[in-house]
């Protein structure tokens, strides 16, 4: 029950007015809430629904076009009830996050509509009685059961209803509450259901949702002056055991049988946890009545904050982003990583077994610029270059027979999105046209590169990056124009359906809001706040993605129970091997979904809550631009002190603190069990702990810190800003170079979080306190990366620091503030970042088509760091046997599909080549030579 003490500033409660008319019986009044002026009835009405037997309670793939999303549904013995019509699943659809119990359970009738369920009986109070603050609803007598029911109408921050059901006769049984506000259509300016439907996409029957699917236990309607709500009182949420189907206790609709709008709960779900019931048992349950003057995302901010205790809640405790984020690039580069050479690509055997699927070469690019890391160039930053630039989509599987996931054994690229493509030319200075003729090409074409997703090239995104890679203002003409048409059309026109032509198919979070992110992006190149108000309308529906529920105890949890880790079905079904964790108790917040989201719409029900949180540093960077705190504190949730490694992918069975080991992902595949393992996920996800790093220092400086970027697209929902390609500012300090290198630094304080650049004699850091309370450590600079003489010293630009000791000083950093310095006389010891990012221009030939073959030479022009000859075919094994380059004096020959070259040129070399094959009928064919490497 809610404390009556808590204050509510937004309405207050009137009750006694309203109310129904009952046949037969007196009026009896309901509750009114005001809200902006205007009085909202809630009457004490519910719905009994009966079944003598097991209702079947099942989640289905639900057959809305284009959506991948599981309703509940139930069994159904009058077929002219079953109105359910379960969507067609192909081969392609399968793999970690599907299953087959709800995409492929057998036929039969079945109904997905409330309505339908059970037998049905309405129930209105044939009296009430008022006590104090508590109205207390008395209704006749049924010969099945027995319900009562009683509101506190003074409760904050909302009024409280609560009811008793007793059955009279065993059977299964649900209580649903129907008393809420209804709306038409016509009459809701939005509306909101979990998970899918927002904006104005109505659910097209009585969806229900299940608790364990809610990221707010609620439904929501907005009339144009305030959201109305019926919520579940947290103590229905319980934060254990992790919710899942089998221990939901309620579901939460939105459509009536008239097709209006009305907030309702039902609890138990029928045929779900506890709704069994012999006779006499007693079921309770509690309810808040939601009306509150704003709009629905600020609504959700204020029922998180105040209902179920949002804020900011985390802190680094377990390691700082800076461990967590060596440990990731170390690990990615370790054989645990599973990167297949001779695929140039992350194996994907989780989901499709023999294939290899990556996001982009600019995430293994800009860790190896950032963290002056040769190895992550060679052995991960240039394959991804040359996969991207030649495959035709992200997963790559040599098995033509293969059908999960829609992967393609073709080299007819490039599957690297237009903005990978001009970041890629502007981080190589400019000097590889290749790269702009892609963009230019890509742009008047559509393309599929992920699952069966079509892109279309000419649309404003793509405009905006052409103009960055050309600096032709008819490039930004355009991009501003259609922008401001999608804004029109798609921001400021309430969505009524799954149409939307950027989403493709609604499958992801970002399928289901505007291109918040990219409109960021444009209000950061053009200033105009237009932009940036679609963003932060974007980035604030994109929350109701995360979850807010249920309420964070302040306990400890004990975790790992025996010593085992928790073990997820899917991959126990796939013959993995149990892992051990010592049993540990550990504080509730750390082990809390709160601020994740779940993966997408079509696998919610599996995987909970994902690590994956690429949203984080956009929000946290709109959220300061648009001073909005609960963007702000959602990015840092989603983030901080989560983990000290790689933790995989998901929370999904239960609450462990498997994820937070340093070996967790220490393992061969199969024996990793507590999680599904992505591994084209590790370096997104390295690169975005240096966009959170970066983001934070820039927000809590007030830009002071500033670096320019350019743009992770990625696909899915894997967008990150790039950094390390350019100097940016630090403070007073131009021209300084992000250089981040493994070890750096030692603190010890973990909650510090930390940014360093370098500039001449100078190592700039600044350090970010992810803790409520000041923090004053001792840092330690790693004299192997960092070189020290008698005249070095430390200046201060922001907090606190002592004068420099050998290579140690003590900074003092305020609670969730920032603290920055500078090391004046010390020499940064320079491995390969300087090299990779020296810029000679160059305009010399890099690119020749060969007819043989259909193959495609290109020269990479990579700086001061040197230069290598790609060459590749897109024909495939089905018609040619073997391929030799023929290069200067020397051959290379490739028996092996996909054939394909690379070889090392030295500074300035003009490369003369050419290609021999022999087909499979054993003929021989040269192509034509062509010359690389000599000026235009």
């Amino acid at each position: 029950m809610m404390k009556r003490t808590m204050k509510h500033r937004y309405f207050t409660i009137l009750s006694l007015l309203g109310g129904l008319t009952l046949p037969a019986q007196a009026q009896v009044p309901g509750i009114t809430v005001h809200s902006a002026g205007k009085p909202y009835v809630f009457n004490p009405a519910f719905v009994v629904l009966r079944s003598a037997d097991n209702p079947g309670l099942a989640l289905k793939p639900a057959g809305i076009p284009k959506v991948a999303y599981n309703v509940l549904t139930w069994k159904m013995k009058d077929r002219s009830k079953s109105d359910f019509r379960q969507q067609k699943i192909d081969a392609s659809v399968a793999g970690d996050g599907f299953d087959d119990k709800i995409l492929r359970g057998k036929s039969e009738w079945r109904t997905a509509n409330i309505y339908n369920v059970g037998e049905q009986t309405e129930m209105l109070p044939v009296s009430a009685v008022t006590k104090g603050d508590t109205v207390f609803f008395r209704y006749a007598d049924n010969p099945a059961f027995r319900l009562s029911a009683y509101s506190i109408t003074t409760a904050k921050p909302y009024p409280v209803l609560h009811y008793t059901f007793t059955p009279l006769q065993a059977g299964y049984y649900s209580v649903g509450y129907t008393g809420a506000p209804a709306f038409t259509t016509e009459q809701a300016a939005a509306i909101w259901q979990p998970l899918i439907w927002q904006e104005k996409r109505i659910p097209d029957a009585a969806y229900l949702t299940p608790a364990f699917m809610a990221t707010l236990p609620t439904t929501m309607v907005n009339d144009g002056r305030s959201t109305v709500g019926v919520l579940a009182a947290p103590q229905e949420l319980p934060f254990q055991p992790l919710p899942t189907l089998p221990n939901s206790r309620f579901g939460i609709a939105l459509r009536t049988k008239q097709q209006q709008l009305r907030p309702q709960i039902y609890a138990p779900m029928p045929g779900g946890y506890r709704s069994k019931m012999n006779k006499g048992e007693t079921f309770e349950f509690s309810m808040l009545l939601v009306a509150e003057p704003l709009d629905i995302s600020h609504t959700y901010q204020r029922i998180a904050e105040t209902v179920f205790g949002f804020k900011n809640y985390r802190r680094n405790d377990i390691a700082s982003l800076n461990t967590a984020l060596d440990n990731i690039v170390a690990y990615s580069l370790s054989h645990y990583a599973w990167f297949i050479d001779s695929l140039k690509g992350c194996a994907y055997s989780t989901d499709v077994p023999g294939a290899v699927k990556n996001v982009s070469s600019l995430n293994p690019l800009e860790i190896a610029l950032v963290k002056d890391d040769a190895a992550m160039f060679e052995q991960r930053a240039y394959p991804l270059m040359e996969f991207m630039l030649s495959r035709e989509k992200f997963l790559f599987s040599l098995d033509s027979t293969q059908k999960i996931q829609s992967p393609s054994r073709k080299l007819r690229g490039p599957v690297a999105p237009l903005s990978e493509l001009g970041a890629l030319y502007a981080t190589f200075g400019r000097n590889n046209d290749f790269y702009l003729q892609m963009m230019q090409q890509e742009y008047g074409k559509s393309r599929v590169r992920n699952l069966d997703v079509k892109e279309k090239g000419n649309n404003w995104i793509n405009a905006m990056h052409l103009y960055k890679a050309t600096g032709d203002a008819a490039y930004l003409r355009t991009a501003k124009e259609k922008a401001d048409v999608y804004l029109k059309q798609r921001v400021r026109t309430a969505q009524t359906a799954f149409n939307d032509p950027f989403a493709g198919s609604f499958f992801f979070w970002p399928s289901y809001t505007d291109r918040w992110i990219e409109l960021s992006e444009l209000y950061e190149l053009t200033g105009d706040t237009a932009y940036l108000n679609a963003a932060v309308q974007g980035a604030r529906n994109y929350t109701l993605f995360t979850w807010m529920a249920p309420g964070i105890p302040d306990s400890m949890v004990t975790v790992n129970k025996g010593g085992k880790a928790p073990m997820y079905n899917y991959l126990r079904s796939k013959g993995h091997t149990q892992m051990y964790f010592p049993e540990e108790k550990a504080p509730a917040w750390r082990l809390s979904e709160t601020g994740l989201t779940p993966e997408s719409s079509g696998t919610a029900t599996g995987h909970r809550g994902i690590f994956m949180a690429n949203y984080a540093p956009w929000m946290l960077r709109i959220g300061h631009y648009a001073k909005d705190t609960f963007l702000i504190n959602v990015a840092k949730a989603a983030v901080i002190g989560r983990y000290r490694n790689f933790p995989g992918y998901h929370i999904n069975t239960e609450r462990t603190t498997a994820y937070e080991k340093y070996d967790f992902p220490m393992h061969e595949h199969k024996a990793q069990s507590v999680n599904s393992f992505h591994y084209n996920h590790i370096l997104p996800m390295a690169s975005m702990l240096i966009d959170y790093l970066v983001t934070d220092a820039v927000t809590r400086s007030k830009g002071a810190i500033s670096f320019p970027a350019e743009y992770i697209e990625g696909y899915a929902y894997l967008q990150n800003k790039m950094y390390g390609m350019r100097p940016g500012t630090f403070y007073t300090e131009k021209d300084a170079q992000l250089w981040m290198p493994a070890n750096l630094l030692r603190i010890s304080n973990v909650e510090l979080n930390y940014v360093a650049a370098r500039k001449d004699d100078q190592l700039l850091l600044a350090f970010t306190n992810q803790s409520g309370q000041p923090v004053t450590t001792d840092v330690t600079v790693n004299p192997q990366l960092v070189k020290f003489s008698g005249n070095s010293s430390v200046d201060v630009f922001a907090g606190a620091a002592n004068k420099l000791q050998d290579s140690t000083f003590t900074v003092t950093v305020p609670a969730d503030g920032i603290a920055a310095v500078s090391l004046q006389n010390v020499t940064p010891q320079l491995s390969f970042q300087h090299l990779l990012l020296k810029n000679t221009p160059d305009n010399s030939k890099d690119y020749a088509k060969l007819s043989t073959g259909n193959a495609h030479a290109m020269l990479f022009k990579l700086g001061g760091y040197g230069r290598r000859l790609y060459v590749y075919l897109e024909d495939d094994d089905n018609k040619v046997r073997r391929a030799t380059l023929h290069y200067g004096n020397e051959t290379m020959t490739d028996s092996t599909y996909p054939f394909e070259f690379t070889v090392p040129l030295k500074d300035g070399q003009r490369i003369r080549c050419w290609l021999s094959l022999t087909d499979i009928n054993g003929k021989t064919t040269q192509s034509e030579k062509v010359t690389l490497g000599k000026k235009e």
